[in-house]
This record gives C-alpha cells, sequence and structure tokens, in this order.
C-alpha cells in the first residue's frame, strides 16, 4: 500500500482514526506494563525498609 501524500498515509483510507487509536492503545498499556512493576518494586522496598526499623526498635 503506497499513499501519495502524509495526510494520505494519515488518513488511511478513511480508516486512520481506527489505526492510530489502537496504536496510541498499545503504546499506553505498553508503558503501562512497563511502569508499574518499577513503581511496585519502589513500593515494597519502602515498605520493608519501614518494617526493619520497626522490628529493630522493638527488638
Amino acid at each position: 500500500m503506497s499513499f501519495d501524500s502524509f495526510s494520505e498515509f494519515l488518513a488511511m483510507d478513511g480508516h486512520g482514526q481506527y489505526v492510530w487509536l489502537s496504536y496510541a492503545i498499545a503504546l499506553v498499556l505498553f508503558v503501562v506494563n512497563l511502569v508499574s512493576p518499577l513503581l511496585r518494586k519502589k513500593q515494597l522496598i519502602a515498605e520493608l525498609k519501614r518494617r526493619l526499623r520497626r522490628e529493630k526498635s522493638t527488638s
């Protein structure tokens, strides 16, 4: 499939909004799947540090 102009490429014969929306959704999901574990790891480390401090202060 070839396009004569960039605007035709973006329009994709009338299907552009669906194509680009699906790309956008996939990109958002990819970023969420990338960032979510990193944030969760940060939370777990902070929670474990708090727990260790608590255990040290009680013993």
